[in-house]
């Protein structure tokens, strides 16, 4: 477990009469992930505890600041290294304050009490591969890499969100910067917090923005060295000398991650897979091949039901707030045989994708804005009421017209969701009415549209990109990965997200990104003699969990996911009749599909269990 835990105060800590070192005691015992390798600080007016790495300070005190960090910063320019020396870090807070914030990249949660200026700063790393969550109680302002740490400062309210609950349930996971909890909030990517005198609001402020600039206007060749520069740089920093090794899917970006590790330390990169044994899902022949073209040290685990069964309540118990995304448990039984083979940090593939442009459904809206190019004459005086008339159905060209308009007529952002498991199923058949009475059913797609704002003027793959950077990656994708590794015991890096690589992401022009269907073509193209042709062409899967499947093969994951589900039926959000219905009937008729939404419900059970909430 690594992370950090604290507070600031204009005053002395409410505590309710606990001394400061106590009050930080509570908040690291409160972890179900036991703490270890602490370093505190305690005074009247702030607290601070970073937890985890032995291998260097990750507490400084320079000229009466005092800064804490978890994760790997590093400094911008100048030839700045990753891992940077914290002392460095704070002469720079000290002398610029949060100014200072735009040279700091890297992946980090770092907070900062400057004594003699009574001020505290709190930040997280520019994508949010770490998490700062926070609330106010009295005068004090805690904080903590997880809520369960910060349940742990005295007075501080665990009130469950029904919105949350919903905004989960619609994206399976809670989408920031709220959090499952009403009194606590979390600190959204490149934001930071001040707090003190003249900011004692403590609202999150952005210290930095991903802006697409399309601005390198280069030939290929070239961009290419650069990339392939850049790669290796961010890959060679990241391993940093430690017992390192990679998690291996045999897709693209955990491929090119593998395989430049073994480039840059000149040895075999140690790597390692997981595999099911179900038609369809196993993906473990993609990754032999991987590590046979790069001479990889592999490993594989087959991940089973049984498995699934027995790590299933660890898994949920160990996210802060309840996380649906399945394929959280193969992430976890990869790390911990990595753990178990002596690798003490994971370098994972994630960001590639929504970097340069490599999920499935970007080539599907690049055919669907297709549509907005039609002269609107056309489009509203033949087409749609051509697809309006009835018994269109029944003539399958006919149907895949009108399919495609209804798909295509709204307008971005609200097409890019045009489709939703729990919207699709009816709220009102899934949520009970005194539930859905205490919601707003309309707050996921808000969220949708201010994560938009932002890129509504840039090209639609860059706010396709620019969307995903918050809904796939910091809500999502990364949480998973980070947690998982972190239940496991290891450290893990995210070499493609490394700044100097989103720098040149934002650069970089759309149709090098997305070269009409071609998805990531330039990534493709500046590996093409590096990458194994196999994996340059297939198609995107990862770590699937098999999950309607095993819940009709395996009895004792139905009789959990049951058992969990049931929690659920006194707690009023979700009708009983649905219940009922979806494990007596719809999964029989469609395990695939709606295996998926028993999962959900299965995790939302497992996790408030654990809670006692």
């Amino acid at each position: 477990m690594r992370g950090l835990c604290g507070w600031f105060t204009e005053g002395a800590a409410d505590g309710a009469g606990a001394a400061p070192g106590e009050v930080l005691q509570r908040m690291l015992g409160a972890s179900p992930i036991p703490v270890e390798s602490v370093e505190s600080r305690a005074f009247p007016a702030a607290g601070l505890a970073v937890f985890g790495s032995v291998a260097r300070p990750r507490l400084v005190e320079v000229d009466g600041l005092f800064l804490a960090v978890a994760g790997h910063p590093r400094l911008l320019g100048g030839g700045g290294s990753r891992n940077a020396d914290l002392a460095e870090l704070a002469r720079a807070l000290i002398t610029r304050g949060k100014e200072a914030l735009a040279d700091i990249g890297g992946d980090f949660a770092l907070a900062a009490w400057d004594g003699r200026r009574q001020r505290g700063l709190l930040a997280v790393d520019r994508i949010g591969v770490h998490q700062l969550v926070y609330t106010r109680v009295g005068d004090a302002l805690a904080f903590a890499t997880t809520l369960d740490l910060l349940a742990g400062f005295p007075g501080a309210k665990r009130t469950l969100s029904s919105q949350a609950l919903y905004d989960y349930l619609y994206y399976h996971v809670v989408p920031g910067p709220q959090t499952v909890y009403a009194d606590m909030q979390r600190v959204p990517p490149g934001h930071c917090i001040e707090f003190g005198a003249g900011s004692t609001a403590a609202q999150p402020r952005p210290y930095w923005r991903m802006r697409f600039t399309e601005e390198l206007d280069l030939p290929v060749d070239e961009l290419k060295r650069q990339f392939t520069e850049l790669l290796q740089a961010s890959v060679r920093e990241a391993a940093d000398g430690a017992a390192s090794g990679a998690f291996l899917s045999g897709g693209t970006d955990s491929s090119t991650v593998s395989g430049t590790l073994g480039r840059v330390s000149g040895q075999p990169a140690r790597t390692f897979s997981i595999g099911f044994d179900v038609p369809g899902y196993d993906e473990t022949a993609y990754a032999r091949i991987a590590a046979r073209h790069f001479g990889c040290d592999h490993r594989e685990y087959y991940v089973t039901p049984k498995d699934v069964v027995e790590t299933l309540p660890k898994v949920a118990a160990s996210y802060d707030q309840p996380f649906g995304n399945a394929s959280a448990v193969p992430a976890y039984h990869c790390a911990r045989v990595a753990r178990e083979n002596g690798v003490m940090r994971m370098l994972a593939g994630d960001g590639g994708d929504e970097l340069f442009g490599g999920n499935e459904r970007y080539a599907k809206h690049h055919l669907l804005g297709l549509y907005g190019r039609v002269p609107s004459a056309l489009r509203g005086g033949l087409i749609e009421p051509l697809v309006s008339l009835p018994g269109v159905g029944a003539l399958a060209p006919l149907r895949k017209l009108r399919s495609y308009v209804e798909q295509a007529r709204p307008a971005m952002p609200a097409r890019y969701e045009s489709y939703n498991l729990l919207q699709h199923l009816g709220v009102g058949e899934v949520l009970t009415p005194e539930f859905q009475a205490a919601i707003d059913t309309g707050h996921p797609r808000q969220l949708l549209t201010e994560a938009h704002a932002p890129f509504a003027g840039d090209s639609l793959i860059n706010q396709m990109l620019g969307i995903d950077l918050r809904f796939i990656l910091a809500d999502g994708d990364l949480p998973k990965v980070t947690h998982m590794c972190n239940l496991a015991g290891v450290d893990v890096t995210f070499p493609l997200l490394d700044d100097r690589i989103i720098d040149f992401s934002r650069q970089l022009p759309s149709d090098l990104k997305l070269r009409g269907t071609k998805l990531r073509w330039f990534f493709k193209q500046a590996l093409l003699d590096f990458l194994p042709p196999e994996i340059i062409t297939k198609q995107k899967h990862g770590f699937g969990l098999p999950v309607g499947h095993w819940l009709l093969e395996h009895k004792p994951l139905l009789d959990l996911a049951v058992d969990s589900i049931n929690l659920l039926k006194p707690r009023g959000i979700v009708r009983p009749q649905f219940v009922n219905q979806l494990l007596d009937v719809k999964l029989k008729e469609h395990p695939g599909y709606f295996g998926t939404m028993v999962w959900i419900l299965m995790m939302l059970g497992l996790w408030l269990d654990s809670r006692k909430l």
